[in-house]
């Protein structure tokens, strides 16, 4: 299960980092020690700086479990390499972290000292780092419920390579490129072997829709996917990439991934590009009637019947910037009127209509579990509840369906006519202005 973050703060350590080497060595401990002190109730702080696939879950090589320490934060040391100083005390306030506490890091040594110090940099002074595998912790780790679909980078490269990684597909895979428009940019450089999706062939107007069922099912027939096939997919912008893992889901693929980071995090990686197109030679037939889960695509009639529940049992979740969430704009060119769903709960998003910085970390990766259901759980949007997420048009709100799935959220889905299709129509209630939020406890 999702551990809820708690005042302590575990530093797990990686590499890459714009400062210097700290002045004063750093206190070193195990997790012997560590426990000693959560034992007797010791005020202290955590942090995993290793990278975030390993903070989700994925194991490290040679240990059978993945996860983090209960009450860690993620602060992965190469993120050092993008951030500057603001962005790192912006860093430090949103993981909730306080100088005046001790602090533990866990992860290697070098990556360790680079975080060491720019903590002491920011007056950090109580640092103790743990250089031990967490093979030698001996509690119970904590990790995402569904970790494996939002797979690394290294994870992918060791796949298309031949090798058998683990949590390998079982019925061979699909690596898919999607993105808006013609494939320029995959035509320059692409990940080796994947294929390509015009997020056109999916989307139709005039609200930019799931295609229908039946040219859907052409669309994977022609990509060669059974609803027994493992498909991978990422993007420029993960945005798109989850846009069709939410259809995908719908129409019954079993076994739907994300690349946590995208293109980003392959490149960043120094993995291998190709630029020669590939092709699906033949259709298959998918092998169901799609859609086998309808539930995970909503229309506007089933918004309406779902706001007529109690808030503590439904959420209708604005995937928007604020200034979009209160009226001040409408975030998109195309889309003239202003506001929210009636009824509808902030769920964040980023700066603008294409971006998503409320749910990423400084490396395009996910942002802890943890942190994603705490800002959902301030606006009373929780895991028991029946869940639809909305932006504009519908890619913002996939990414966050897809974390939320991540997370382990049964009762979740997609509006997918969004704002735009919703205030087209006079008639259907809207609401603007700041509102504070349904829940803050």
């Amino acid at each position: 299960m999702l551990i809820k973050t708690t005042a302590m703060v575990v530093l797990l350590l990686t590499s890459g980092s714009l400062f210097a080497a700290p002045s004063i060595s750093p206190t070193t401990a195990t997790f012997e020690q560590l426990a000693q002190q959560q034992a007797h109730n010791t005020p202290l702080q955590i942090i995993d700086c290793r990278n975030s696939n390993l903070y989700n879950g994925w194991p490290e090589p040679q240990q059978q479990y993945g996860g983090h320490i209960a009450g860690a934060v993620n602060i992965d040391a190469s993120w050092l390499k993008t951030l500057d100083t603001s962005g790192f005390q912006t860093l430090l306030r949103d993981k909730h972290l306080k100088p005046t506490l001790p602090t533990y890091l866990y992860c290697s040594a070098d990556k360790a000292q680079q975080l060491t110090s720019a903590l002491q940099a920011q007056g950090y002074q109580s640092l103790t780092t743990i250089n031990q595998s967490l093979s030698h912790y001996h509690g119970q780790l904590s990790a995402l419920p569904n970790f494996q679909q939002l797979v690394p980078a290294s994870w992918l490269h060791d796949l298309i390579d031949g090798k058998h990684p683990r949590y390998a597909p079982k019925h061979g895979y699909k690596l898919v490129e999607v993105e808006w428009g013609p494939p320029t940019k995959y035509l320059l450089d692409h990940i080796p072997g994947s294929l390509y999706v015009n997020t056109n062939t999916i989307e139709s107007k005039p609200w930019w829709n799931k295609v229908s069922n039946t040219a859907l099912t052409k669309v994977i027939a022609d990509l060669g996917i059974r609803y027994d096939t493992t498909v991978i997919l990422y993007a420029r912008n993960n945005m798109s990439a989850a846009r069709f893992a939410n259809f995908l889901m719908y129409a019954g693929v079993k076994d739907v991934r994300l690349l946590n980071g995208g293109w980003t995090a392959w490149i960043n990686a120094g993995y291998p590009t190709e630029n020669l197109p590939n092709y699906n030679k033949k259709p298959v037939a998918f092998g169901k009637t799609i859609p086998v889960n309808p539930q995970y695509i909503i229309d506007t009639t089933q918004v309406k019947s779902l706001l007529k529940k109690p808030a503590s049992q439904q959420s209708v979740v604005s995937i928007r910037t604020w200034p979009e969430y209160i009226g001040k704009t409408s975030g998109y060119d195309y889309i003239k009127p202003k506001g929210r769903i009636e009824g509808a709960k902030w769920g964040h998003a980023g700066s603008d209509s294409y971006h998503m910085q409320d749910f990423l970390n400084p490396d395009q990766t996910m942002k802890s579990g943890n942190e994603i259901a705490a800002q959902w759980a301030k606006w009373n949007i929780k895991p028991r509840q029946d869940v639809t997420f909305f932006c504009g048009t519908g890619w913002r709100a996939s990414e966050a369906f897809f974390f939320a799935h991540v997370l382990g959220w049964k009762n979740i889905s997609v509006y997918d006519g969004g704002w735009y299709q919703w205030s087209a129509n006079k008639n259907n209630p809207t609401a603007d202005g700041t509102i504070i939020p349904a829940n803050v406890h």
